[in-house]
């Protein structure tokens, strides 16, 4: 009787840990594993519709600063879609980005939002992602977090 009660306590725990995982995503990467929850990409919206430019807003992070017009096209298509509020193309956009390498300012869990930069030739979603805070600031990763750079909008 004991061992089955410490048996289904064990199977317990590892269930709920495995739920943290799933909700929280991989601890370090501020995402999900690999493949979890992807799809392809939807061919549904237009993301080259133009919008348009918001406001330019302040660098509050220090870090370098690169123009929007500067970035790669599908940067900038993933840029409109976050000034419509989508739809987005992969079941992660938007999902809460951890910070958990402490690069960008830190805030409070579920400041940042994260948004997959379609990568030609890629049969996943990539590296590339634009990061954008709650006050409308937005970071550009190509190297799917290791570095940041602030993205200047609307000049």
């Amino acid at each position: 009787m004991k061992v089955q009660r410490l048996t289904a306590l064990l199977v317990l725990l590892l269930g709920l840990a495995v739920l943290a995982f799933v909700l929280a995503g991989v601890p370090g990467t501020g995402t999900a594993p690999s493949g979890a929850g992807t799809t392809a990409p939807s061919s549904t919206a237009d993301p080259a519709a133009p919008t348009a430019a918001p406001p330019a807003l302040a660098n509050p992070s220090g870090l370098p600063e690169v123009k929007a017009s500067e970035l790669p096209a599908e940067a900038g298509q993933t840029l409109a879609l976050i000034a419509r509020g989508g739809p987005f193309p992969y079941s992660r956009d938007a999902a809460t980005f951890g910070n958990f390498e402490r690069i960008l300012p830190r805030k409070s869990s579920g400041y940042y939002k994260e948004y997959t930069v379609r990568t030609p030739r890629e049969s996943d979603r990539g590296a590339r992602r634009i990061v954008a805070g709650q006050a409308g600031e937005k970071y550009y990763t190509p190297d799917h977090y290791n570095s940041f750079r602030f993205i200047i909008e609307g000049k």
